[in-house]
């Protein structure tokens, strides 16, 4: 198996990565052959899979305009991934001069390929960890360097907590997190379900059984046990939903380029709009 120029020195590249999945998902060079394999086995039973990401992009960047909206300008993005066009800190910058972005994952090409990225930017940057240790996290010399916990920060938790058991202690982990931020935060999340997909469950329950494969398994929760991860937090409106129904936009995202496939993929629900963008859910809540 050839090993890219790209690819760190010590990553083991017959074990596939979720982030590099995702990435092969959007459309993005940074994944080898097991990522690949491992996402066609997957969309044998979801062929939506790669527009179920799409639309959690989409609605990723409209909560980021959001939280501007309401003078956020801090956002800790957790489970990150590899960057791509319309990451938090383009879309953040967009509309702000301000903001800083504090990226973190523990997968070494999202990290390598993230430091590569921001490398000119002095307001963004990228820690090397894992949701299962906010200590980690919080505690980082790049979160302190660059977020102000005494100020709000939106916390984005975008498709990661599904891939956290129960045994990982996700709501622990979350509440550790909660309780680090100012009053006036935003926490952002999305969450894969069987809810919503246009399925049978037994049938998508062979997606989650390739990603057994992985070292990071696919967790579908309900509307109920996502809704759980806002404790400690107002939801806003229009509350728990599928991804296109949160504050949809009339027009396609302008953050994406044309040809990008997120620019394809319209923000709101419409009749048209492939069956499988309102899988899972979306949410997002104010810490009083």
């Amino acid at each position: 198996m050839e090993r890219p120029d790209w690819a760190p020195p010590g990553i083991d590249i017959s074990v596939p990565s979720v982030s590099r999945i995702y990435d092969y998902y959007l459309g993005g060079s940074h994944n080898f052959e097991v990522d690949r394999q491992t996402a066609r086995r997957a969309m044998e039973f979801l062929p939506g899979l790669p527009k179920i990401m799409q639309a959690n992009r989409a609605f990723m960047r409209r909560a980021v305009r959001h939280a501007v909206a309401e003078g956020i300008t801090q956002f800790l993005d957790i489970g990150s991934g590899i960057p791509t066009f319309g990451n938090v800190h383009e879309v953040a910058q967009a509309a702000t001069p301000d903001a800083r972005v504090v990226y973190v994952d523990h997968d070494p090409v999202a990290v390598a390929h993230s430091r590569a990225v921001l490398a000119a930017d002095d307001r963004s940057d990228i820690v090397a960890a894992d949701l299962r240790k906010p200590a980690d996290i919080l505690h980082s010399p790049q979160a302190l360097s660059l977020l102000d916990f005494d100020r709000p920060v939106a916390l984005l938790l975008v498709a990661v907590l599904h891939f956290l058991e129960d045994h990982d202690r996700p709501h622990e982990a979350v509440a550790e997190l909660r309780d680090a931020l100012a009053p006036g935060s935003l926490i952002v999340l999305t969450h894969a379900s069987y809810e919503g997909l246009p399925t049978a469950r037994e049938v998508a329950g062979g997606a989650v059984d390739v990603y057994r494969g992985t070292r990071n398994p696919l967790v579908m929760r309900s509307r109920e046990e996502v809704t759980a991860f806002f404790d400690g937090f107002e939801i806003l409106e229009p509350g728990v939903v599928a991804m296109p129904r949160w504050r949809p936009e009339p027009e396609a995202d302008p953050d994406a380029p044309a040809g990008d496939p997120g620019a394809a993929l319209p923000d709101g629900p419409d009749d048209d709009e492939d069956p499988y963008t309102f899988a899972g859910f979306a949410g997002v809540g104010r810490k009083a």
